[in-house]
Protein backbone atom coordinates (compact mmCIF):
# COMPACT_ATOMS: atom_id res chain seq x y z
CA UNK A 1 0.00 0.00 0.00
CA UNK A 2 2.50 2.31 0.51
CA UNK A 3 4.47 1.60 -2.04
CA UNK A 4 1.67 2.19 -4.22
CA UNK A 5 1.16 5.70 -2.58
CA UNK A 6 4.31 6.81 -3.06
CA UNK A 7 4.28 5.50 -7.11
CA UNK A 8 0.84 8.07 -7.30
CA UNK A 9 2.81 11.07 -5.46
CA UNK A 10 5.37 10.69 -7.49
CA UNK A 11 3.11 10.96 -10.77
CA UNK A 12 1.16 13.59 -9.48
CA UNK A 13 4.84 15.43 -8.96
CA UNK A 14 5.94 14.55 -12.58
CA UNK A 15 2.69 15.86 -14.05
CA UNK A 16 2.67 19.01 -11.97
CA UNK A 17 6.07 20.12 -13.03
CA UNK A 18 5.26 19.32 -16.98
CA UNK A 19 2.61 21.06 -16.39
CA UNK A 20 3.36 24.08 -13.99
CA UNK A 21 6.62 26.20 -15.40
CA UNK A 22 7.15 27.53 -12.13
CA UNK A 23 7.74 23.89 -11.13
CA UNK A 24 10.57 23.54 -13.59
CA UNK A 25 12.19 26.51 -14.51
CA UNK A 26 15.08 25.54 -11.63
CA UNK A 27 15.75 21.75 -13.47
CA UNK A 28 18.99 23.35 -15.44
CA UNK A 29 22.26 23.33 -13.44
CA UNK A 30 23.05 26.76 -11.55
CA UNK A 31 25.95 28.44 -10.64
CA UNK A 32 26.86 28.90 -6.83
CA UNK A 33 25.61 30.15 -4.57
CA UNK A 34 22.13 28.94 -4.78
CA UNK A 35 19.49 30.86 -2.47
CA UNK A 36 16.05 29.97 -1.89
CA UNK A 37 13.59 32.76 -1.76
CA UNK A 38 9.99 32.83 -1.44
CA UNK A 39 9.05 32.02 -5.08
CA UNK A 40 10.84 28.50 -5.87
CA UNK A 41 9.40 27.14 -2.56
CA UNK A 42 6.38 25.06 -3.07
CA UNK A 43 4.21 23.48 -0.69
CA UNK A 44 1.49 20.87 -0.48
CA UNK A 45 -0.47 18.99 2.13
CA UNK A 46 0.96 16.19 3.31
CA UNK A 47 -1.43 12.88 4.00
CA UNK A 48 -1.73 13.65 7.73
CA UNK A 49 -2.37 17.55 6.49
CA UNK A 50 -5.21 15.87 4.56
CA UNK A 51 -6.80 14.00 7.10
CA UNK A 52 -6.30 16.84 9.37
CA UNK A 53 -8.65 19.20 7.08
CA UNK A 54 -10.83 16.32 6.75
CA UNK A 55 -11.25 16.20 11.11
CA UNK A 56 -11.20 20.06 11.17
CA UNK A 57 -14.15 20.20 8.88
CA UNK A 58 -16.11 17.81 10.71
CA UNK A 59 -15.77 19.80 13.80
CA UNK A 60 -16.79 22.65 11.61
CA UNK A 61 -20.16 21.50 11.27
CA UNK A 62 -20.87 19.64 14.12
CA UNK A 63 -20.32 22.42 16.09
CA UNK A 64 -22.38 24.57 13.13
CA UNK A 65 -25.03 21.83 13.29
CA UNK A 66 -25.39 22.20 17.17
CA UNK A 67 -24.78 25.78 17.25
CA UNK A 68 -21.70 24.97 20.18
CA UNK A 69 -20.00 28.77 20.12
CA UNK A 70 -17.16 26.93 22.15
CA UNK A 71 -16.64 24.27 19.37
CA UNK A 72 -16.41 27.02 16.94
CA UNK A 73 -14.28 28.72 18.88
CA UNK A 74 -12.07 25.66 18.96
CA UNK A 75 -12.14 24.60 15.25
CA UNK A 76 -11.11 28.14 14.29
CA UNK A 77 -8.49 28.25 17.05
CA UNK A 78 -7.53 24.64 15.15
CA UNK A 79 -7.28 25.58 11.95
CA UNK A 80 -5.86 29.30 12.72
CA UNK A 81 -2.72 27.39 14.44
CA UNK A 82 -2.67 25.23 11.18
CA UNK A 83 -2.28 28.15 8.79
CA UNK A 84 0.18 29.72 10.46
CA UNK A 85 2.61 26.47 10.35
CA UNK A 86 2.24 26.83 6.47
CA UNK A 87 4.17 30.52 6.95
CA UNK A 88 6.81 28.80 9.50
CA UNK A 89 7.60 25.70 6.95
CA UNK A 90 7.88 27.87 4.26
CA UNK A 91 10.21 30.17 6.50
CA UNK A 92 12.10 26.95 7.22
CA UNK A 93 13.49 27.13 3.75
CA UNK A 94 13.47 30.56 3.16
CA UNK A 95 17.25 32.29 3.08
CA UNK A 96 18.96 29.38 3.21
CA UNK A 97 22.14 29.25 0.22
CA UNK A 98 23.95 26.74 -1.20
CA UNK A 99 27.55 28.03 -1.12
CA UNK A 100 30.03 25.42 -1.80
CA UNK A 101 30.72 21.69 -2.60
CA UNK A 102 33.40 19.72 -1.53
CA UNK A 103 34.30 16.11 -2.35
CA UNK A 104 37.22 13.54 -1.08
CA UNK A 105 39.46 11.64 -4.05
CA UNK A 106 37.85 8.55 -5.49
CA UNK A 107 38.07 6.21 -7.91
CA UNK A 108 35.58 5.02 -10.56
CA UNK A 109 33.32 2.39 -8.87
CA UNK A 110 33.97 3.80 -5.16
CA UNK A 111 31.27 5.76 -3.60
CA UNK A 112 32.59 9.54 -2.89
CA UNK A 113 31.04 11.60 0.11
CA UNK A 114 30.13 14.87 -1.17
CA UNK A 115 29.65 18.16 1.37
CA UNK A 116 27.68 20.75 0.48
CA UNK A 117 27.89 23.88 2.28
CA UNK A 118 24.75 25.28 3.68
CA UNK A 119 24.44 29.13 4.71
CA UNK A 120 21.82 30.48 7.05
CA UNK A 121 21.70 34.24 6.60
CA UNK A 122 18.32 35.07 8.54
CA UNK A 123 19.50 34.44 11.80
CA UNK A 124 16.96 31.72 12.82
CA UNK A 125 17.83 27.98 13.04
CA UNK A 126 16.17 25.77 10.59
CA UNK A 127 15.61 22.34 12.36
CA UNK A 128 14.24 19.17 10.71
CA UNK A 129 15.73 19.57 6.68
CA UNK A 130 15.92 16.34 4.49
CA UNK A 131 18.24 16.50 1.90
CA UNK A 132 17.08 13.99 -0.63
CA UNK A 133 17.97 12.15 -4.01
CA UNK A 134 16.75 8.64 -5.94
CA UNK A 135 15.43 7.92 -2.37
CA UNK A 136 18.96 8.58 -0.11
CA UNK A 137 17.68 11.27 2.18
CA UNK A 138 19.99 12.84 4.89
CA UNK A 139 18.48 14.70 7.71
CA UNK A 140 20.23 18.27 8.73
CA UNK A 141 19.80 21.33 10.56
CA UNK A 142 21.20 25.06 9.45
CA UNK A 143 22.61 26.69 12.18
CA UNK A 144 21.85 30.63 12.82
CA UNK A 145 24.16 32.69 10.38
CA UNK A 146 26.75 29.92 10.16
CA UNK A 147 27.41 27.37 7.37
CA UNK A 148 26.93 23.71 7.92
CA UNK A 149 28.52 20.60 6.29
CA UNK A 150 26.20 18.14 4.94
CA UNK A 151 27.43 15.11 4.05
CA UNK A 152 25.78 12.63 1.29
CA UNK A 153 27.21 9.80 -0.50
CA UNK A 154 27.47 9.34 -4.61
CA UNK A 155 28.16 6.36 -6.46
CA UNK A 156 31.01 6.42 -9.99
CA UNK A 157 30.93 4.46 -12.13
CA UNK A 158 33.30 5.97 -14.88
CA UNK A 159 36.27 8.22 -14.63
CA UNK A 160 36.19 11.85 -15.70
CA UNK A 161 33.80 14.93 -14.54
CA UNK A 162 30.42 13.39 -12.78
CA UNK A 163 27.20 16.00 -12.10
CA UNK A 164 26.28 16.15 -8.25
CA UNK A 165 22.64 15.67 -9.65
CA UNK A 166 19.45 17.27 -8.91
CA UNK A 167 18.81 17.24 -4.81
CA UNK A 168 15.43 17.91 -3.16
CA UNK A 169 15.46 19.86 -0.07
CA UNK A 170 12.22 19.39 1.80
CA UNK A 171 11.17 19.50 5.59
CA UNK A 172 7.49 19.04 6.66
CA UNK A 173 8.49 21.52 10.05
CA UNK A 174 6.49 22.37 12.58
CA UNK A 175 3.31 20.26 12.62
CA UNK A 176 3.73 17.96 9.73
CA UNK A 177 0.68 18.99 7.93
CA UNK A 178 2.29 20.22 4.55
CA UNK A 179 5.56 19.40 2.74
CA UNK A 180 7.83 21.87 1.81
CA UNK A 181 10.72 21.66 -0.76
CA UNK A 182 12.67 23.43 -3.05
CA UNK A 183 15.38 21.67 -5.34
CA UNK A 184 19.23 22.68 -5.64
CA UNK A 185 21.17 21.70 -8.94
CA UNK A 186 24.86 22.72 -8.75
CA UNK A 187 26.77 22.96 -11.78
CA UNK A 188 29.81 21.99 -10.35
CA UNK A 189 31.13 18.72 -11.05
CA UNK A 190 33.40 16.22 -9.26
CA UNK A 191 36.31 14.40 -10.90
CA UNK A 192 36.52 10.63 -10.69
CA UNK A 193 40.44 9.21 -11.47
CA UNK A 194 40.09 6.17 -13.37
CA UNK A 195 39.88 2.74 -11.19
CA UNK A 196 43.50 1.01 -10.55
CA UNK A 197 44.59 -2.16 -11.73
CA UNK A 198 43.58 -4.98 -8.90
CA UNK A 199 46.84 -6.91 -9.72
CA UNK A 200 49.44 -4.90 -11.50
CA UNK A 201 53.18 -6.11 -12.10
CA UNK A 202 55.53 -4.40 -10.18
CA UNK A 203 57.30 -1.11 -11.77
CA UNK A 204 58.96 -0.66 -14.89
CA UNK A 205 62.47 -0.91 -13.94
CA UNK A 206 62.07 -1.52 -10.55
CA UNK A 207 65.20 -3.52 -10.57
CA UNK A 208 67.42 -0.76 -11.32
CA UNK A 209 66.37 2.17 -9.27
CA UNK A 210 67.07 -0.56 -5.81
CA UNK A 211 68.52 1.64 -2.89
CA UNK A 212 71.91 2.09 -3.32
CA UNK A 213 72.43 2.48 -6.90
CA UNK A 214 72.87 6.55 -6.39
CA UNK A 215 73.55 8.71 -3.09
CA UNK A 216 72.70 12.39 -1.85
CA UNK A 217 74.80 13.43 0.75
CA UNK A 218 74.94 14.39 2.98
CA UNK A 219 72.73 11.90 4.79
CA UNK A 220 72.15 9.15 7.66
CA UNK A 221 73.34 5.79 6.04
CA UNK A 222 76.46 4.53 6.14
CA UNK A 223 78.50 4.21 2.67
CA UNK A 224 81.85 4.09 3.18
CA UNK A 225 85.68 4.94 3.52
CA UNK A 226 87.54 7.24 1.43
CA UNK A 227 90.21 9.73 1.24
CA UNK A 228 90.43 12.27 3.80
CA UNK A 229 89.74 16.07 2.32
CA UNK A 230 90.04 19.35 3.14
CA UNK A 231 87.38 20.27 5.83
CA UNK A 232 86.37 17.49 6.74
CA UNK A 233 85.54 17.79 10.23
CA UNK A 234 87.36 15.19 12.97
CA UNK A 235 84.58 13.21 14.30
CA UNK A 236 84.25 11.36 10.86
CA UNK A 237 87.99 9.80 10.90
CA UNK A 238 87.80 6.41 10.56
CA UNK A 239 91.20 6.26 13.10
CA UNK A 240 91.18 2.50 12.81
CA UNK A 241 90.87 2.15 9.52
CA UNK A 242 93.40 4.90 9.14
CA UNK A 243 95.85 2.71 11.45
CA UNK A 244 95.72 -0.39 9.15
CA UNK A 245 96.81 2.02 6.10
CA UNK A 246 99.03 4.68 4.72
CA UNK A 247 96.43 7.29 4.46
CA UNK A 248 93.93 9.14 6.91
CA UNK A 249 90.64 7.37 5.48
CA UNK A 250 86.96 9.09 6.61
CA UNK A 251 83.81 7.35 6.79
CA UNK A 252 80.74 8.94 4.22
CA UNK A 253 77.07 9.23 5.52
CA UNK A 254 74.69 9.41 2.55
CA UNK A 255 71.07 8.55 1.65
CA UNK A 256 70.49 6.02 -1.23
CA UNK A 257 68.09 7.57 -4.24
CA UNK A 258 67.10 6.03 -7.46
CA UNK A 259 66.26 7.36 -10.89
CA UNK A 260 62.86 8.68 -11.74
CA UNK A 261 60.62 5.84 -12.63
CA UNK A 262 59.22 6.21 -16.03
CA UNK A 263 55.46 5.42 -16.47
CA UNK A 264 54.65 5.41 -19.86
CA UNK A 265 51.57 5.10 -21.92
CA UNK A 266 52.82 3.95 -25.22
CA UNK A 267 54.70 1.29 -23.41
CA UNK A 268 51.75 -0.89 -22.77
CA UNK A 269 50.69 -1.52 -26.33
CA UNK A 270 49.73 -4.59 -25.71
CA UNK A 271 46.98 -3.41 -23.42
CA UNK A 272 43.54 -1.91 -24.38
CA UNK A 273 43.27 1.98 -23.89
CA UNK A 274 41.07 1.77 -20.54
CA UNK A 275 43.52 -1.22 -19.12
CA UNK A 276 46.33 0.85 -19.82
CA UNK A 277 44.92 3.82 -17.78
CA UNK A 278 44.39 1.49 -15.14
CA UNK A 279 47.86 0.20 -14.87
CA UNK A 280 49.15 3.75 -14.75
CA UNK A 281 46.83 4.34 -12.41
CA UNK A 282 47.95 1.75 -9.87
CA UNK A 283 51.60 2.49 -10.44
CA UNK A 284 50.69 6.06 -9.60
CA UNK A 285 49.80 5.21 -6.08
CA UNK A 286 52.15 2.91 -5.97
CA UNK A 287 54.94 5.32 -6.27
CA UNK A 288 52.91 7.25 -4.39
CA UNK A 289 53.25 5.39 -1.36
CA UNK A 290 56.62 4.68 -2.13
CA UNK A 291 57.56 7.94 -2.12
CA UNK A 292 59.11 7.62 -5.41
CA UNK A 293 60.08 10.27 -8.22
CA UNK A 294 58.52 8.95 -11.27
CA UNK A 295 57.27 10.37 -14.75
CA UNK A 296 54.22 10.00 -16.55
CA UNK A 297 54.22 10.08 -20.38
CA UNK A 298 50.93 10.31 -21.77
CA UNK A 299 49.96 10.73 -25.72
CA UNK A 300 50.39 14.31 -25.74
CA UNK A 301 51.43 15.28 -22.24
CA UNK A 302 54.43 14.51 -20.24
CA UNK A 303 54.69 15.22 -16.61
CA UNK A 304 57.53 15.43 -14.09
CA UNK A 305 59.59 13.39 -12.88
CA UNK A 306 58.52 14.92 -9.24
CA UNK A 307 57.05 13.53 -6.43
CA UNK A 308 54.47 14.48 -3.83
CA UNK A 309 50.57 15.08 -3.53
CA UNK A 310 50.23 17.93 -6.22
CA UNK A 311 52.28 16.12 -9.03
CA UNK A 312 50.22 12.76 -8.15
CA UNK A 313 47.33 14.41 -7.96
CA UNK A 314 48.29 15.64 -11.91
CA UNK A 315 48.73 12.27 -12.84
CA UNK A 316 45.47 11.09 -11.51
CA UNK A 317 43.77 14.31 -13.20
CA UNK A 318 45.63 13.67 -16.51
CA UNK A 319 44.75 10.06 -16.44
CA UNK A 320 40.90 10.64 -15.61
CA UNK A 321 40.49 13.13 -18.48
CA UNK A 322 42.56 11.06 -20.84
CA UNK A 323 40.23 10.58 -23.86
Amino acid sequence: MRLLVESWWQRLIGLAERRLPALTRHRLPESLPIRLHRRRIYILPTRFGLIFGVVVFAMLLGALNFNNNPALLLTFLVASIAVLSFHHSVAQLRGISLVALRADRVHAGDHVEVQFCIHEDEGRHRPALMLEQDGQEVCCSAVAEQTTLVCVQLATTRRGWQSVGRWRLWTEYPFGIVWAWSYLHPEQKILVFPPPETEAPSLPGEARNEPGTQYRAPGDDWVGLRDHRAGDPPRLVAWRASAHSDRLLVKEFADPVGKAVVLDYAALGALAHEHRISRLTRWVLIAESRQLSFRLRLPGNDLGPGTGPDHVLACLRELALLP
